[in-house]
């Protein structure tokens, strides 16, 4: 039996750096140290505040976790280090808030980064046995293998039969990808802010039909952070409820044995996505109708088609009618991933789940005010790790209201930061970081020369 949250959690502060292509140019150290500082700055604490730490990645030694906590500085707190695939920041928040929920804490700091390789995504250990070997088994014994990108060939044989059950097309997916770059241009932090019309989407590299370059999420180096507190904490700060944004439901799941059903599409998890995000939406008191903004994992097109279905944001088996009604995006019913999404923003393994958190928030907030969508008073999160786990999230305003859009000056004078972190792309000054970095325990052999690097970018 599941049991009860015993008491709320929110999200406080949010920090995000640009995701960028993986060049080798940007260590995780610095990326790390500039999400978080940002989400200090803009929960307005100092680093004495957190109880616990959660560093999310999944390419790294381990405890590369502490290496990037004790730039922030030395204070002994428990720090986690999560690997949980392409979920992984998602993972840490899940974590985050059952901590804070169940007393354990009452402020955690997630932290997720990611420096990763050029091209697809590859298995390091090859003396012992992958843990989606078995995935990978019954991919070949259904649709057979090919030279692509194994991810490509999951998710594209997923779109394969949707389009064979219930008459999607090509063309539906293309514009999926087509509305997240379109998307994306307005975010500050996307690897990728190009826009494309849906002839060049469906002309560019064919990769595994029907999935062309430009459906396919890219590798990126990014870093992410989050601020988890409890009601205790927040009752402490009264003038920052507005800003706070309440995780009324959230669910991690796992497969259920219709992974290995010889179906493509629940082979990607379509059912662990599905039974999240029922429990997620009930646990919060919220019906997916009423949904206007979400970020879910558009790693592909395909999946994107698959987890409005999934999620409840459509009738079975009717995601492309909802893609061809242009219900996705502004003017429609729901606007999916306003940030671009996976497609287009990129997608840092250990950072993509933070960074929706941090989308969402800025959208309940009211201060992305150049993509906002108006009048939500909740919004939906939908993070996917092969293997497997399913994140999803349902957030709400702390203070109970619908968004309005909140202009660059005022939010000026609702954060440390200096300015809409929402929309543009900065970076802090050393007073900043100076302001937030532990006043108790504070290390400059730790923190070496991140702080001079990630200042000369800016």
């Amino acid at each position: 039996m599941r049991k009860q949250v015993k008491s709320p959690a929110y999200v406080l502060g949010v920090g995000l750096t640009r995701f960028i292509k993986p060049r080798g140019k940007v260590d995780y150290t610095e990326l790390g140290f500039e999400a978080g500082i940002k989400a200090l700055l803009d929960a307005q604490i100092n680093y004495d505040d957190v109880e616990q730490g959660i560093a999310c990645y999944c390419y790294g030694d381990s405890t590369c976790g502490q290496r990037v906590f004790y730039q922030f500085g030395m204070t002994q707190i428990p720090v986690y280090n999560v690997n949980n695939n392409c979920s992984t920041g998602s993972t840490g928040l899940h974590i985050a808030r059952n901590m804070v929920s169940h007393g354990v804490a009452d402020c955690v700091m997630v932290v997720g980064f990611e420096k990763m390789f050029p091209g697809s995504l590859q298995s390091f250990f090859k003396d012992r046995t992958n843990p989606t070997g078995t995935t990978g088994e019954m991919l070949r014994a259904t649709r057979g293998v090919t030279n692509a990108p194994v991810a490509a060939q999951m998710f594209g044989n997923a779109g394969r039969e949707y389009m064979e059950k219930y008459g999607a097309s090509s063309t539906d997916f293309a514009e999926i990808a087509r509305v997240n770059h379109l998307h994306s241009a307005k975010n500050p932090y996307s690897q990728f802010r190009d826009v494309y019309t849906l002839e060049q989407i469906l002309s560019s590299q064919m990769i595994h039909d029907p999935l062309t370059k430009l459906q396919c999420c890219p590798t990126s180096d990014g870093g992410a952070s989050a601020i988890v507190v409890s009601e205790a904490f927040l009752k402490a700060r009264p003038h920052l409820r507005s800003q706070a944004i309440h995780i009324a439901g959230q669910h991690l799941a796992t497969d259920n044995v219709s992974l290995f059903d010889r179906s493509s599409i629940n082979l990607i998890g379509f059912g662990m996505t599905q039974h999240a995000a029922r429990t997620a939406l009930a646990e919060a008191g919220v019906d997916p109708s009423k949904v206007k903004v979400c970020e879910l994992h558009d790693c592909f097109s395909a999946n994107e088609m698959v987890t409005l279905d999934a999620l409840g944001l459509c009738e079975p088996g009717k995601a492309h009618e909802m893609v061809r009604a242009g219900d996705i995006t502004y003017g429609g019913r729901c606007v999916v991933n306003p940030s671009g999404g996976l497609i287009s923003k990129g997608h840092p393994l250990g950072a993509s789940g933070v960074a929706q958190c941090a989308e969402l928030v800025w959208q309940l907030r009211g201060w992305a005010n150049n993509r906002l969508v108006e009048g939500a008073n909740v919004a939906l999160q939908h993070n996917l790790g092969l293997g497997g786990a399913a994140v999803v999230t349902v957030y709400k305003r702390a203070d109970g209201k619908t968004n309005e859009v909140v202009q660059d000056q005022e939010v000026k004078t609702k954060t440390w930061v200096g300015y809409n972190p929402a929309v543009e792309a900065r970076g802090f000054t050393k007073e900043q970081v100076d302001m937030v970095r532990s006043k108790s325990s504070r290390s400059e052999w730790a923190l070496g020369d991140t702080e001079k690097k990630v200042e000369a970018r800016f």
